[in-house]
């Protein structure tokens, strides 16, 4: 029976740069995908891809290796003649529909625009083309298998409403709010630094980093990834919330993360950083052994003298 798969042919922002591969892709019904530095992997057995992966990209965590390798290895290797392919650009917009026409092959130099050099060839239906959904409807890696039930229903407009808001949030320290919304930036640029090289800010496949990372549940306020424990990090900045509607959120992102990016067995931990004791706060974290809290400390002086 054919099969039915998610590819996303380029990263959706720079629009320019989604144009350039996208429209060669169009005109001569074909899809690429890139991981360039690869070279020709196309022969390659699922364990030398991995270890080529690993080679090429030695910084990223494991679970971004094997994701990798996974959806290259799909590429070639399951997606047969006769499957659906759903274009995406972004998370929220099906960009056409069509059906795999012949075998994924190495062709670096084909689309002289831009340096993608793996090719699937795809008969491109006229509609639908370009349909944007009201919330985010497709994963975030770069390929991905999809149910028929679930492109059904993408086509009818089926389970593509609104997802709810996440509720105004009540304030109970407005100072604590505005501070942290700095505070954010800087645990960003100096993140390294801050955490003394323990953690990393996670980049998914498409290269979107870590922070205010999007979910469809909400936004992720910086999301890390510790090599040593194989563990993502939801990072939540408290911003003078209630404790109580702080630990709800980082356990729906730690849900989140486990369903959507735990891929190869990796663990999922919290951490709330918050700038005062609150009783109320640690009380809640005592029954929840993987999230941790740490506090911040900010010292203003004025001098007469440099």
């Amino acid at each position: 029976m054919p099969r039915y798969w998610v590819i996303a042919p380029a990263a959706a922002n720079p629009r320019d740069a989604f144009v350039s591969v996208w429209q060669f892709d169009v005109l001569h019904n074909v899809i690429s995908i890139g991981w360039e530095e690869l070279g020709d992997v196309s022969g390659m057995s699922q364990q030398e891809l991995l270890a080529a992966v690993a080679a090429t990209y030695p910084d990223r965590p494991q679970a971004t290796i094997t994701l990798f390798a996974n959806m290259i290895w799909a590429f070639f290797h399951e997606i047969s003649v006769g499957d659906s392919i759903v274009a995406r650009r972004g998370r929220r917009t099906l960009a056409a529909l069509g059906t795999v026409t012949g075998s994924a092959v190495y062709a670096p130099g084909r689309n002289p625009a831009h340096a993608y050099p793996n090719f699937l060839d795809v008969s491109w239906h006229g509609q639908p083309r370009d349909k944007l959904f009201p919330t985010i409807v497709f994963p975030m890696q770069t390929v991905a298998p999809l149910s028929e039930e679930r492109l059904r229903g993408l086509l009818d407009g089926v389970g593509t409403e609104v997802a709810a808001e996440e509720p105004v949030p009540t304030i109970e320290d407005p100072n604590a709010f505005v501070l942290e919304k700095y505070l954010e930036d800087f645990i960003v640029s100096n993140f390294a630094a801050i955490f003394r090289g323990e953690l990393q800010i996670y980049v998914d496949p498409e290269g979107n980093d870590g922070q205010q990372y999007a979910t469809d549940i909400g936004a992720i306020d910086i999301l890390g990834f510790e090599a040593a424990s194989r563990s993502f990090v939801v990072i939540e900045l408290k911003k003078g919330r209630p404790s109580d509607q702080v630990v709800g959120q980082v356990l729906r992102y730690m849900g989140w993360v486990k369903k959507n990016l735990c891929t190869n067995g990796e663990g999922v931990k919290g951490l709330v950083v918050c700038r005062d004791p609150d009783d109320r706060l640690s009380y809640a974290l005592e029954m929840v052994s993987q999230v941790a809290v740490r506090y911040y400390s900010v010292s203003f002086k004025l001098r007469e003298t440099p």
